[in-house]
């Protein structure tokens, strides 16, 4: 028996596997999503994840593993009679329906008794706050507006689970950013489980409770958008996730805190190895550090207290509000930096050529082993 304190899983994969001919689309990928979770599954094109969608939906089968929903495994199980819906990126909307039609559609395909179908219907369309489009043809509804219909459309059908792939990859950037805080506040309006497929990092991380990182048709590491973020548990999530600087280099020394390393451009860095790792002498390594943890100054007295110093000279400013930025080229290396530059006014001044020092201490910046295989 479960333990009481134990979530109820509404989606379970296990060893779950896809190959096309000799190429492996999807190898042996394990994960459960707890009812209720937004869960999404991020990755660079090619790397699995649409694969893995489709065999969820039932549009591929699996070449070995399970699949259980509900705790009730769907292979050989087709696809309109999975309790799962979709949400495709293009919507799929039929544009000669009326938005009420659309919406039924899925109901009559089911059977739903004539009667009921139009409180479901309005039902649908105040939870996703269209009350009055119920009449209105799917042109005349903004790119917001059909987001959100494509979405009742599917709700209203109480899937276990609901597939969304890449449904905002079609939108224009402002609006796409105004519907990830509503597709989340839509998730947890309506309670659904929520598998989402998509490789805009920034979707992942703003609507889901848990993601998985996608590499080569295996999960790299699932954890919430801030244990990826601060804490990688490989050099690919540390460089696929956010943006970084990074250096090569081999360990010099090592203790207890951290290692010393030498990159190949001749300096000599502190860091810290992630996730505890052992690493020895001679040792490859890649070390990362998010330009936001780089401390900035035109004043090379205010990082004299840091472990890791450089100066360089601006490059290039990139303007954008609170998340502005400079590329800096290491005077030592000619190696260039990204630095996030505060927002106190300090650098409102600040341009191309000038002079600036750069610090940051050793827990900043996390040492990965070098594979055999070339890192993002």
């Amino acid at each position: 028996m479960a333990n009481a304190d134990t979530p109820a899983l509404d989606l379970e994969c296990h060893n779950l596997t896809k190959t096309f001919g000799d190429f492996l689309a999807v190898d042996d990928v394990s994960f459960s999503v707890p009812s209720g979770a937004f869960f999404s599954i991020l990755g660079p094109s090619g790397c699995g994840k649409t694969t893995l969608l489709r065999m969820l939906a039932g549009f591929l089968e699996p070449t070995s593993g399970d699949i259980a929903i509900k705790g009730q495994s769907m292979l050989g199980v087709a696809p309109n009679k999975r309790p799962v819906n979709m949400v495709f990126q293009h919507l799929a909307l039929f544009p000669m329906m009326t938005v009420g039609e659309n919406i039924a559609y899925g109901l009559k395909r089911r059977g739903t008794p004539k009667r009921e179908i139009p409180t479901l219907v309005r039902d649908a369309l105040e939870r996703v706050n269209l009350p009055d489009a119920i009449d209105k043809k799917i042109d005349q509804l903004s790119g917001g507006q059909k987001q959100r219909i494509a979405i009742a459309r599917c709700m209203v059908l109480n899937p276990a689970v609901l597939l969304l792939d890449e449904p905002l990859g079609a939108l224009d950037l402002k609006l796409r950013e105004h519907m990830k805080i509503e597709l989340k506040q839509l998730q947890s309006q309506f309670g659904t489980t929520f598998m989402y497929i998509t490789h805009d990092q920034s979707e992942a991380l703003v609507m889901s409770d848990q993601v998985a990182i996608m590499n080569k048709g295996r999960f790299e590491q699932i954890g919430t958008p801030q244990e990826l973020y601060y804490h990688p548990k490989t050099a690919f999530v540390a460089g696929f996730v956010g943006d970084s600087d990074r250096w090569r280099g081999a360990v010099e020394s090592a203790d207890g805190t951290g290692v010393r390393v030498s990159t190949k451009d001749g300096i000599s860095l502190l860091a810290t190895p992630a996730g505890g790792m052992a690493l020895s002498v001679g040792q490859q390594v890649d070390i990362f550090v998010r330009p936001e943890a780089v401390i900035i100054s035109q004043e090379s007295a205010r990082i004299q207290d840091l472990e890791n110093r450089l100066n360089g000279t601006v490059v290039n400013l990139l303007f954008n509000g609170a998340n502005s930025r400079a590329l800096v080229r290491d005077e030592k290396t000619g190696g260039e930096l990204t630095v996030a530059l505060p927002q106190t006014g300090e650098f409102s001044t600040l341009r191309r050529g000038q002079t600036v020092y750069l610090g940051w201490m050793h827990d900043k910046a996390l040492a990965f082993a070098v594979s055999g295989e070339d890192q993002p």
